[in-house]
């Protein structure tokens, strides 16, 4: 697998998030910092999560990803799209209840003609790490509570050690 990374575009209120290669925990930090950004703005027109390149997406990010849902879904009142063909992803985010509440579909959209730049890696602490992992986790069984049984166990473990 190719080592992932995340691009990002913002123009006139429009946001896209391109990730590609297999996105891990290493890119979580740099994802929720953007994401605050991003929850900072008052206007918001469209919010898009390209996952055309993407071979493969932790648990965390899949978390983060659904914060951003809900949060589109509240604060701004729509829908994030997410294109994605992988079968493999397409299946987890199902499974997962993601498409209770982001559009996902799978083809390639005509308009994504952006410049793209890349999101880097954010350092940060055992704790906050920590933090972001139990929040993406707790968002995950907030989605669809038969997520239970894959990820009580490590919020709880996480939590004892704090």
């Amino acid at each position: 697998m190719t080592q992932g990374k995340i691009l990002i575009s913002d123009k006139a209120d429009h946001y896209l998030l391109k990730l590609v290669g297999d996105v891990r925990l290493t890119l979580s930090g740099a994802l929720n910092r953007y994401m605050e950004i991003l929850f900072g703005k008052n206007q918001v027109k469209s919010v898009v999560v390209d996952m055309l390149d993407a071979e493969g997406v932790d648990s965390t990010t899949l978390g983060l990803i659904a914060k951003l849902g809900l949060h589109c879904r509240e604060c701004y009142q729509m829908n994030v799209k997410l294109f994605c063909q992988n079968p493999s992803i397409i299946r987890t985010l199902e499974c997962m209840g993601f498409d209770e509440i982001i559009d996902i579909f799978q083809q390639s959209p005509n308009d994504f003609d952006t410049e793209l730049q890349s999101l880097e890696e954010v350092s940060a602490g055992v704790d906050e790490i920590r933090q972001q992992v139990i929040e993406a986790h707790k968002l995950l069984l907030r989605l669809n509570p038969q997520n239970s049984a894959e990820f009580t166990d490590l919020i709880n473990a996480l939590e004892s050690e704090q």
